[in-house]
């Protein structure tokens, strides 16, 4: 069985490592890898730091995953893309999706997922569909069938440092090299193709429409909102474990009254509107890279 693991970068080192997933669900902890740490090299470069990798292979497991709502019943996303590449020669084909771009807290993630030509699994949707009770119950479930998946981080300072767009081809980079195995074609979700190695499609609401990259979608969001909870655990005043980092009332609030958490992303916006002078944007010395000049 191909290794399946996570990836989360380390401020010290800024490389990606993986970490122990115990298949038990919510219960397993994982480096956040969120601490404010050094600034990061360029996309591609490689650190030499010794930090060791650890695998851990699952057996399959029998998950009970609630029966879906009326709602999503009949939204299962299909095998038509993966299908023609198949047929195409591409045996093995990767889908991945981000989660984390918008937000203005924590990492953004990027889920890489390798889905089997002969067997299936259901209840698999788009994450955004699901519940976070429904994400988490599905997600061993997804682990336990696909022939490979990985999650690759890059850190609040990365986005800052590097900009959102160089930090997501970062943290897809890490996702993929941590695969275990070397996929011929990629699936993306979107119009970007922000995966740089391979060759890719770019399918327009593709969590919705493929099963690979509606694997990956669920394989991220709920890695990085097991990070989130226990940065929760740390930063308690800014509701993490709801709100995962993203904008709502109670994250201003608490922005307006205590000012930015160490694992805030600085170079955004939101940082203007807070008066107090000691917290200052983070300006990058570039400007950062546009989508549309990918």
């Amino acid at each position: 069985m191909v290794p399946r693991r996570e990836v989360s970068e380390r401020p010290e080192t800024g490389e990606g490592t993986a970490a122990k997933r115990s298949g038990a669900g919510v219960g397993g902890k994982t480096p956040t890898g969120l601490e404010h740490g050094p600034p990061a090299g360029p996309v591609g470069e490689k650190r030499s730091s010794g930090v060791c990798r650890t695998t851990l292979i699952l057996s399959p497991v029998a998950v009970t995953v609630p029966k879906l709502r009326r709602a999503i019943k009949n939204k299962a996303p299909g095998l038509g893309f993966e299908t023609e590449l198949w047929e195409a020669g591409y045996d093995l084909v990767v889908g991945i999706d981000e989660v984390g771009r918008g937000a203005w807290a924590g990492p953004i993630s990027v889920g890489a997922a390798v889905v089997p030509k002969n067997r299936r699994v259901y209840k698999v949707r788009d994450s955004k569909m699901l519940t976070e009770d429904e994400r988490e119950a599905l997600f061993d479930r997804v682990t336990a069938w696909v022939d490979a998946w990985a999650v690759g981080h890059a850190s609040h300072t990365e986005c800052d440092e590097l900009g959102m767009s160089e930090a997501q081809i970062l943290a897809t980079r890490r996702a993929l090299d941590q695969l275990g195995v070397d996929p011929g074609y990629a699936l993306v979700d979107g119009k970007w193709d922000f995966v740089k190695t391979l060759p890719t499609r770019r399918v327009v609401k593709g969590d919705v429409k493929s099963l690979s990259i509606a694997a990956a979608s669920v394989l991220a969001k709920v890695s990085r909102d097991r990070l989130m909870r226990d940065v929760a655990e740390a930063y308690p005043g800014y509701n993490f474990e709801n709100n995962k980092g993203y904008p709502c009332p109670h994250q201003k609030e608490a922005l307006r009254t205590d000012g930015p958490s160490p694992v805030h992303r600085r170079s955004w916006a939101f940082m203007d509107s807070l008066v107090d002078d000691r917290f200052e944007r983070y300006v990058r010395p570039d400007p950062q890279m546009s989508i549309f000049d990918a």
